[in-house]
């Protein structure tokens, strides 16, 4: 049998592995295998630019479809996989039909974890994480409605940030006592929602759902304390899941994702995983991290590539993630899990512009740059190289952000 490695799932990973596949000189054949009907694409646009019209379905592609005819790459969308047969070295599709393989990568990514709230199901209630779900969103946004948000995350937030710029009335609804609150400082939340009130948005923390109120189609949210909230739409961002199903079943090993060790494999060597389904040691924080990030998703197949291709690298990247909301550049470098001092440069309170800076037992550890590309590029390099920061000099922003580290 001539060498065939077979992707599943359409993801931002997916994209990568293939094309990386062929940069490291693999010349057998290559197929991704999606359930959706379209060509692996960008995901963060979706609750931003092409949320409200400014960017086209084909801008969100990741790669033009000439790249996968070009590089001879199957792409066999609209697809289920079953089940994967490890003994016979074959994944079965939905109609049954048989693909072998020699090699199988697994960037099934995650999905929206789902609350079965009293009136779910209702015309203009929906969740954001595929392109089927915004584009049947355009229905019901537009200038003088108004919208309701379940969730105080960054979805929720840049979804929030998306409406009020096409002119709707928005309120989010956050059960906890801030915004943000699992993965920021509580300066950062306070941030976030004055600048989300100065912008118009109503945000009510502490505040639980009843239900989602209407006959056929949304007209309100009901919470906990009777009060009811008028709304055209409903979007619930309450976090996502990973998609570790075929992977368990198939008897590989699952904790919190798909596990793999450093060269993207699974405890079956020939079947690899990469992005937001996989779980992996990451040596810089010494511990096993699940990332929903593009960063981890395109890194981790780089290295997957080169692992099939017989080029062991170990990943140990740092992880970095971003957020657009107006005119605000939120990007963060590190993981600020488990912090115990914060240091804010810059005025939080007043302006539109500062970082945060994360510490834990006096080791810098993370920071969130708000329109501070400087601070952010500084610190990524500092905590990839394992250099030192003096926090006094973190905090005065008259020292340049580069004099506050050491090697």
């Amino acid at each position: 049998m001539s060498e065939h490695c077979i992707i599943i799932g359409a993801s931002h990973a997916a994209a990568q592995l293939a094309s990386s596949l062929r940069q490291e000189g693999w010349e057998g054949k290559i197929s991704i295998v999606g359930d959706e009907p379209y060509m692996p694409y960008h995901r963060p646009p979706l609750s931003k630019a092409f949320f409200v019209g400014e960017k086209s379905e084909d801008e969100l592609l990741i790669r033009a479809a000439n790249f996968y005819e070009k590089n001879n790459i199957d792409l066999l969308l609209g697809c289920r996989v079953s089940r994967i047969d490890r003994d016979a070295k074959k994944i079965i599709l939905q109609d049954d039909a048989e693909i072998a393989y020699t090699k199988l990568a697994i960037t099934t990514g995650a999905r929206v974890r789902k609350i079965p709230f009293k009136g779910s199901e209702l015309a203009g209630v929906f969740y954001m994480r595929d392109l089927n779900d915004v584009k049947q969103t355009h229905k019901f946004t537009g200038k003088g409605k108004s919208a309701v948000i379940i969730g105080g995350g960054y979805i929720g937030l840049e979804t929030a940030a998306s409406l009020r710029k096409i002119g709707m009335s928005v309120t989010v609804i956050e059960a906890m006592s801030r915004v943000l609150q699992r993965v920021t400082a509580p300066e950062v939340s306070a941030f976030y929602t004055r600048i989300h009130t100065e912008e118009g948005v109503d945000i009510r923390t502490d505040a639980g759902v009843d239900a989602i109120t209407g006959e056929q189609h949304v007209d309100g949210v009901r919470l906990s304390d009777g009060t009811t909230i008028p709304a055209d739409l409903v979007i619930i961002g309450v976090g996502v899941i990973p998609n570790i199903e075929i992977a368990e079943a198939a008897g590989l090993t699952i904790d919190n994702g798909i596990v793999v060790d450093e060269h993207a494999r699974t405890n079956d060597h020939d079947i690899l995983a990469a992005g937001d389904c996989t779980n992996h040691y990451n040596p810089i924080y010494q511990r096993k991290l699940r990332l929903e990030s593009v960063q981890n998703a395109t890194d981790q197949a780089k290295i997957a590539a080169k692992t099939i291709c017989g080029k062991l690298e170990a990943y140990n990247a740092l992880p970095w993630f971003w957020s657009d909301q107006y005119d605000l550049k939120l990007q963060i470098a590190g993981l600020s899990q488990g912090f115990d001092q914060v240091i804010i440069r810059g005025d939080s309170e007043n302006s539109r512009s500062f970082a945060a800076f994360y510490l834990c037992e006096g080791r810098l550890i993370a920071v969130d740059a708000i329109n501070r590309p400087k601070e952010f590029m500084t610190t990524k390099r500092a905590l990839s190289t394992g250099q030192t920061a003096d926090p006094i000099k973190l905090a005065d922003d008259s020292i340049d952000i580069k004099d506050a580290f050491t090697n």
